[in-house]
């Protein structure tokens, strides 16, 4: 898994690098997702046992007045943050 961070970081340095209003964050916590969000935006890359990320399914959810799923989610990432921030 270090690998796969180290990878990610190198990738995505140009992004926030060079744009100032892209965040990134890492935590410790074991998930059971990967989540990836931008505004109202998300996308879940669901963990499966037995499967690699790259092959797993992924949703796209979009937050939608009277839907709960987003939020959920973008809830879920928030509790994590804040409880590593401590």
């Amino acid at each position: 898994m270090d690998g796969k961070i180290r990878n990610a970081l190198m990738n995505y340095r140009p992004l926030f690098t060079s744009h100032p209003e892209i965040g990134f964050r890492l935590h410790d916590a074991t998930l059971y997702n990967s989540l990836f969000r931008a505004d109202d935006e998300m996308l879940v890359n669901t963990h499966v046992y037995g499967i690699g990320a790259y092959l797993a399914p992924v949703l796209h959810l979009r937050r939608l007045p009277g839907g709960g799923l987003f939020d959920t989610y973008a809830n879920s990432i928030e509790q994590t943050w804040e409880a590593r921030a401590r």
